[in-house]
């Protein structure tokens, strides 16, 4: 068992040094991202009602804050969502107090939108990007390694905002938004689970990527919709489909007693579908051949 417990340690070390060094590499070999001011000009800037500047970026983000607020107390509420250990509870309750304070942070920044106020619509998205991947970890990989990589990866987000604050350059942060966005729903596909309704991480990671393409698509949006709304009003509502459907998961989900991954269910059906598919040309193929000689007596 302390041979195991060893090696369980060194490997935790060796993919830690690893990941380190990559990025170290990367920032070595990478140019500097500085934000780009332009990025403040957004489409829609309209003040519709009750004196709110760009009025509806501001409004979009209120399903944050319901959404936040409804998953912190589920988290504690009699252990509504059947978390199976503190690591879980801590996780998921630094994830909805992220989502609520993007709810506060993108409302604050999108009333001022300048480079001092998107420090507080970032920082909590890190917040919630991070524990995210803490969580997938605990789930899907090691409890203990999870729970541990909870504190430093949340740490690594904050310190991303913060590098960006006094360095005007972005790679540390697009690392900390952009990594988990190809290695969740990766591993969502190909690690078994350890609870049911794994697809709902797919769904999520859907919406997001919509959220993003809407946020891209800011102004051309505004036009196609003939001033009505904007993509990154659009953007602010899908992306708060994220933690909806996160939270459906948590209400829905059960222990998982067969941990197959999503890859391997799909593997089942498509060759089931495919037996099946057989089966039919078969019995076609059998019907025409007793009809032909049915005609040729």
């Amino acid at each position: 068992a302390a041979a195991m417990d060893g090696e369980w340690w060194r490997k935790k070390w060796v993919a830690w040094a690893a990941a380190a060094a990559i990025f170290v590499v990367l920032m070595l070999v990478t140019p500097a991202i500085p934000q780009d001011e332009d990025y403040h000009d957004f489409a829609d800037q309209r003040d519709l009602f009750l004196g709110i500047p760009n009025t509806l970026n501001v409004l979009s983000n209120i399903p944050f804050l319901f959404v936040g607020l409804a998953g912190l107390i589920l988290c504690h509420y009699k252990n509504y969502f059947r978390l199976c250990s503190q690591g879980e509870l801590w996780s998921w309750t630094l994830f909805y107090a992220g989502v609520t304070a993007v709810g506060v942070g993108s409302s604050y920044y999108h009333l001022y939108p300048n480079d001092a106020t998107l420090v507080w619509d970032r920082l909590p998205m890190t917040i919630a990007f991070t524990s995210i991947v803490a969580i997938f970890i605990i789930e899907r990989v090691d409890d203990r390694a999870g729970t541990k990589s909870l504190a430093p990866l949340v740490i690594a987000g904050a310190l991303s905002i913060l590098y960006w604050s006094f360095f005007d350059d972005l790679r540390p942060y697009a690392v900390i938004q952009f990594v988990p966005c190809i290695v969740i729903p990766v591993m969502a596909i190909v690690i078994p689970p350890m609870y049911t309704h794994s697809s709902y991480w797919l769904w999520a990671a859907g919406f997001y990527l919509l959220a993003k393409v809407e946020e891209a698509a800011d102004k051309p949006i505004y036009r196609w919709t003939h001033d009505i709304v904007s993509g990154h009003t659009l953007k602010h509502l899908c992306a708060a489909m994220v933690p909806v459907f996160l939270t459906l998961m948590l209400a829905k989900r059960t222990i998982e007693p067969d941990r197959v991954s999503l890859l391997q269910m799909w593997k089942i059906s498509w060759r089931e579908r495919g037996s099946q598919d057989g089966n039919t040309v078969d019995v076609k193929y059998d019907y025409a051949a007793v009809s032909t000689t049915s005609e040729q007596q």
